[in-house]
């Protein structure tokens, strides 16, 4: 049976790139493989499953090894450098301003956390919004506001709304979802604006607010 071909670190996306970067630094340095809760803890991300699933594709580009079973450290795969080296990210070309581009978020059910990845390029409007990011929606739920699958909105980052508001809602730190917000005591309602989908109800501790809607690109062709 052929081996198969480790992925080339060019083909990385840079998220995966910074991790698979930060082993490369530090494993010489700690005297055990480090877990996935500390490998968050030193990059400060806040999902643990979206680490996983970056630290699984450098398992099958053949960086890491498996890691059978969850309380095992992080190992890189034999051949690796010891220490930190320049990975390739391919770069994005733009004419104009950019904004982060932090992946996607579900107008339906909740679906990966966010996570940087790229730029896009937005109008004029928007250039110098160091506390602005856009993400590509997915699925149709916020369909009555004029937000369809496959936009783009530009999202004020802060840490709390008022009710009313479209927000980025990151629930249990696993998933992100785009929907209005209402906030009760002892409750979160998130509204979806399809008369065919119901309410999201969560506990506020379930809740964190990622942003808020502040704009909308919509790609044509």
């Amino acid at each position: 049976m052929q081996a198969t071909r480790p992925r080339s670190p060019a083909s990385l996306t840079r998220r995966q790139a910074q991790v698979l970067a930060w082993l490369r630094e530090t494993l010489p340095a700690l005297d055990h493989p480090p877990t996935l809760d500390e490998v968050c803890a030193a990059l400060g991300l806040s999902s643990r499953g979206s680490l996983h699933k970056h630290v699984q594709a450098l398992v099958v580009a053949g960086l890491v090894e498996p890691m059978n079973g969850r309380q095992r450290g992080i190992v890189l795969s034999p051949g690796q450098p010891a220490s930190r080296q320049a990975v390739p990210v391919v770069p994005v070309r733009t004419q104009g301003p950019t904004l982060p581009l932090l992946g996607r978020v579900a107008a339906g059910q909740p679906i990966d956390a966010l996570e940087e990845d790229a730029v896009i390029e937005v109008g004029a409007g928007w250039a110098g919004r160091a506390d602005h990011y856009a993400l590509t929606v997915r699925g149709d739920s916020m369909i009555d506001e004029g937000i369809h699958d496959g936009d783009v909105v530009v999202v004020e980052h802060r840490t709390s709304a008022r009710n009313g508001e479209i927000v980025v809602a990151l629930i249990d730190g696993e998933a992100a979802t785009l929907k209005r917000i209402e906030q009760r005591p002892g409750r979160v309602v998130l509204h979806p604006a399809n008369s065919s989908m119901r309410p999201l109800v969560f506990d506020p501790a379930q809740v964190t607010i990622r942003g808020v809607v502040k704009g909308l690109i919509r790609r044509y062709g």
